[in-house]
């Protein structure tokens, strides 16, 4: 094992050093609500092409903190630069002076499973706090962020702060978990689910518990936020079983339930909205300078309007054909 975390750690370094010249740094096509915004785009955190991630920054950004973003689609699909994974979220935190980071990773069957793109993640974001500096940011200031089968992943990354620092990472702030149905591997794999969970997880019961975040929950592990999704099956009763062991062993977590579809919980964030300022809460309980920005962002003056029975009806049945045609829904 300790031969594996410094090979680990070499590799680490050595494409931090190569990402210097992969990097292509310029002025965004967008200017995300704010002036003077640099981006350094595909920098390399391993040997597969798909080991990539992207950095949004303004000049003059000093110990700023960062948000980690690591985008979902069944574990098999999804991009870094999809619209819907950080258009808002860019929009709203990058004028704030949030540093933001979206992350590749390998992709299904590319990947073998979601334990090793966790492990991709973890060597991005080994590297992410290792250069956070260069980009303005603060390297135990960041803030994780998945949605759906990225919060799954993250779920795993963040069990333990004292094993990522064991393989040449940093401590951070939190970790916030957007619309995972699968924080309970087992619990999912023994019952009836969707069929794309057998191409992740595959048959084996052992590998279940090793892929499972509450499973492989530690009392280290740093405060959590998990939103679900208030009309998604099975979603808010993981998210709930989730903290609750989390709180049981001191780990600091809550949920947060909002009454919108699996995609708008990860599109309408960032939107100013009670949703966004459930999640700007947490991130502000994490650290003054992120309370600081977060207090200058828009106020939030009311709740979102409740949807209409008939509207949601339309959107679960939308969500349930999506899943049906390309596996998208986690």
């Amino acid at each position: 094992m300790l031969f594996k975390n410094v090979v680990i750690q070499r590799l680490v370094l050595l494409f931090s050093f190569l990402s210097l010249s992969a990097c292509v740094t310029g002025q965004t096509s967008a200017d995300y609500g704010a002036s003077n915004i640099k981006t350094f785009k595909d920098i390399s955190y391993g040997p597969d092409r798909a080991n990539k991630f992207d950095v949004y920054t303004r000049d003059g950004l000093s110990n700023a903190p960062v948000v980690f973003m690591v985008h979902g689609g069944a574990w098999k699909m999804g991009d870094k630069e999809s619209k819907s994974v950080i258009k808002n979220k860019l929009e709203r935190w990058l004028p704030a002076g949030f540093v933001f980071i979206s992350v590749n990773y390998r992709l299904l069957p590319r990947a073998t499973d979601p334990v090793q793109q966790a492990e991709d993640v973890r060597n991005a974001l080994i590297l992410a706090q290792n250069k956070a500096a260069s980009w303005g940011g603060d390297p135990e200031k960041f803030i994780l962020m998945g949605h759906s089968a990225g919060a799954h992943i993250l779920g795993l990354v963040s069990s333990s702060i004292g094993a990522h620092k064991a393989m040449g990472g940093k401590s951070w702030l939190g970790t916030v978990l957007l619309d995972s149905a699968v924080l309970d591997v087992p619990s999912i794999m023994s019952s009836r689910h969707y069929g794309f969970y057998d191409d992740a997880f595959g048959k084996n019961s052992d590998f279940w518990v090793k892929a499972s975040p509450i499973h492989q929950l530690k009392s280290d592990a740093p405060p959590f936020l998990v939103a679900c999704s208030a009309g998604r099956k099975g979603a808010c009763s993981q998210a709930n079983a989730f903290v609750a062991k989390a709180n049981s062993i001191g780990v600091k977590a809550s949920v947060i339930s909002r009454d919108l579809s699996h995609k708008e919980m990860n599109e309408s964030l960032g939107d100013n909205n009670d949703y966004t300022a459930k999640v700007e809460a947490f991130m502000a309980g994490l650290d003054s300078n992120a309370k600081a920005m977060i207090s200058a962002q828009p106020v939030v003056v009311k709740e979102e309007p409740r949807k209409g029975l008939l509207q949601r009806w339309r959107e679960k049945r939308q969500d349930r054909k999506s899943t049906r045609l390309n596996s998208s829904h986690n």
